[in-house]
C-alpha cells in the first residue's frame, strides 16, 4: 500500500517518470496525500538550487523567485496552476453549482482565471524575491514547496466530500482522518521551526499562514461547489504556496 501510495502521489503532483500504482483504492488515495510533502521533496530542491544558482550569478531578486516559481510550475506540469486557474473561472462565473463545475471541466481559462492566476503569481514571486533578498531566499523557497503541498492533507480530511462522483477529487476526498490531519500540521509546524537561517518562529507562522489560506478557499469551494474536485485542490496549492513565501518574507 505504501508503495502504490508513493507512486500515486509521485505521478499526480511531479512530473517524475513514475510507475502507476498497482491498485488505487481510498488507503492508497489518503496515504497519498499524506505522502504529498515526501513527493515534493524533489521540486523543493529544485527550487533551492534554482534560488542559489541564482545568487552565485547575481540576478536579481525578482529573476531568482520568478525563476525558482517558474521551475517548480513546470516540474509539476502545471497541474496545480490550472487548478487555479480552473477554479476561479468556476467561482466567478455563475451562481449555479452544475454551470459553475461545467466551467471548470473546460480545458481553457477565462478572464477571472487568468486575472487570479496572474496575480497570485506576482505575490508569490514578490514574497519570494522579499526572502531571497533578505538572505534566506534558499530556505523559503523549498520550505514553501513543501509545505504548500502539506495542505492536501486538509483538503481531503474526512467529511469534506467530492463536487463530482468521479475524478481525482471524488478519489481522494474524505480518505484522511482528522488525526492524521493534526499530525501532519504538527509536524510541519514543528520542523519548520528547524529551519535554518530564520527565526525559529517565523517557520511555523508559515505552516499557519499557509493552512489558514487553503482552509479559506476549501470552505468557499465547499460552499459554492458542494466539495473539492482536483482543480481545487490545485488552487489550495498556489494560494498555500503564496500565503507561505509571504510569511517567509522580511
Amino acid at each position: 500500500m505504501l508503495t502504490d501510495a508513493l507512486r500515486m502521489a509521485l505521478g499526480t503532483l511531479t512530473a517524475l517518470p513514475v510507475p502507476p500504482p498497482r491498485t488505487i483504492d481510498r488507503r492508497v488515495a489518503g496515504g497519498a496525500m499524506l505522502l504529498a510533502p515526501v513527493a515534493a521533496v524533489p521540486l523543493a530542491v529544485l527550487a533551492g538550487l534554482v534560488v542559489l544558482a541564482g545568487g552565485a550569478l547575481g540576478l536579481p531578486a525578482i529573476a531568482v523567485a520568478g525563476l525558482a516559481v517558474g521551475a517548480v510550475g513546470l516540474a509539476s506540469r502545471g497541474l496545480h496552476l490550472d487548478g487555479l486557474a480552473d477554479t476561479a473561472d468556476g467561482l466567478g462565473a455563475s451562481f449555479d453549482r452544475e454551470r459553475a463545475l461545467q466551467i471548470m471541466r473546460r480545458g481553457d481559462s477565462g478572464p477571472t482565471g487568468v486575472a487570479t492566476l496572474v496575480l497570485v503569481l506576482i505575490v508569490q514571486c514578490g514574497a519570494l524575491s522579499g526572502a531571497i533578498s533578505a538572505g534566506h531566499g534558499v530556505t523559503a523557497a523549498t520550505a514553501g514547496t513543501l509545505v504548500s503541498r502539506w495542505v492536501l492533507a486538509l483538503c481531503c480530511t474526512r467529511g469534506i466530500p467530492s463536487a463530482r462522483p468521479e475524478g481525482l477529487g471524488a478519489t481522494v476526498a474524505g480518505s484522511i482522518h482528522p488525526l492524521w490531519t493534526i499530525a501532519t500540521l504538527c509536524a510541519a509546524a514543528g520542523l519548520a521551526t528547524l529551519a535554518p537561517g530564520m527565526d525559529w518562529w517565523r517557520g511555523p507562522l508559515a505552516v499557519t499562514a499557509a493552512f489558514a489560506a487553503a482552509g479559506a478557499v476549501l470552505w468557499r469551494c465547499t460552499a459554492r461547489l458542494g466539495g473539492i474536485t482536483g482543480d481545487v485542490l490545485g488552487a489550495c496549492v498556489e494560494i498555500a504556496a503564496a500565503a507561505a513565501w509571504l510569511a517567509l518574507a522580511p
